[in-house]
């Protein structure tokens, strides 16, 4: 078996690591964690117990900055930490920088970029993309191939169906006052966004509101509203029955 363990990396009790697998200097991984062939696992990442970490999958990367990114720096981040009880699947790519709590499952081709946490129990889907600076809350699942640009907020218990793509820049890359403005979306506690949908820079989607799927919005959308349509308009209430107080 071919594998790379640094002298300075701890790997705790009953933890296997895969064929081909690169731990680098620092590295301290928990008890009872599996850790998949040509998995690779960068400087300083703290990796809790009982996680597990499918092939091909990077932990801990550093950002690349190209001469004209507009939200990337050049700074020292610190590592990644993974908490207890997380399952990350195969070709998953996740920055220093990041915070991963406990009980989440980070499925196939997901990219996590720098300086994002992620809460407890949350599902973040196959070929997620979040963007740094973003955080996600507890509890919230967010479906395969959504887009979470950077600095955006999810809290606790919301929903994003498949394909979801959130944005960050209402002057599309044109004219510097694009950089006091860059924003991405905020979504409060319970909000939920069907299938498709666009959300705009700087928007707030109220607590427990629903947002249909294909709808673009383009306005903040109030607390437990119907929204619909391009641009997205209130419709109706949530049905009771639907809301978090209710569930």
């Amino acid at each position: 078996m071919d594998i790379f363990i640094h002298r300075t990396a701890k790997v705790g009790k009953n933890s296997s690591i895969g064929q081909y697998a690169v731990i680098e200097g620092d590295v301290r991984i928990g008890r009872n964690c599996d850790i998949g062939h040509h998995v690779v696992i960068k400087s300083g990442t703290v990796i809790g117990d009982n996680v597990r970490i499918d092939e091909h999958t990077v932990i801990g990367k550093q950002p690349m900055k190209a001469k004209r990114s507009a939200t990337t720096k050049v700074q020292s981040l610190p590592p990644a930490r993974i908490g207890n009880n997380v399952l990350i699947g195969a070709s998953v790519i996740i920055y220093c920088g990041c915070k991963i709590g406990n009980d989440i499952l980070i499925a196939d081709f997901a990219s996590i970029r720098e300086n994002v946490a992620i809460g407890n129990e949350t599902i973040i889907g196959r070929g997620v993309a979040i963007e740094n600076k973003c955080s996600i809350g507890k509890r919230c699942k967010v479906e395969t191939e959504v887009y979470i640009c950077a600095y955006s907020t999810v809290s606790d218990d919301c929903f994003i169906a498949p394909e979801v793509t959130f944005t960050n820049d209402n002057f599309l890359a044109r004219t510097k006052e694009r950089f006091k403005h860059f924003k991405g979306p905020t979504l409060k506690r319970g909000a939920r966004i069907g299938a498709n949908a666009t959300i705009l820079p700087g928007r707030t989607l109220g607590p427990d509101c629903l947002v249909a799927a294909g709808s673009v919005v383009t306005k903040d959308v109030p607390a437990r509203t119907v929204v619909m349509g391009a641009p997205a308009r209130p419709i109706r209430p949530v049905p009771k029955e639907q809301l978090l107080e209710n569930q």
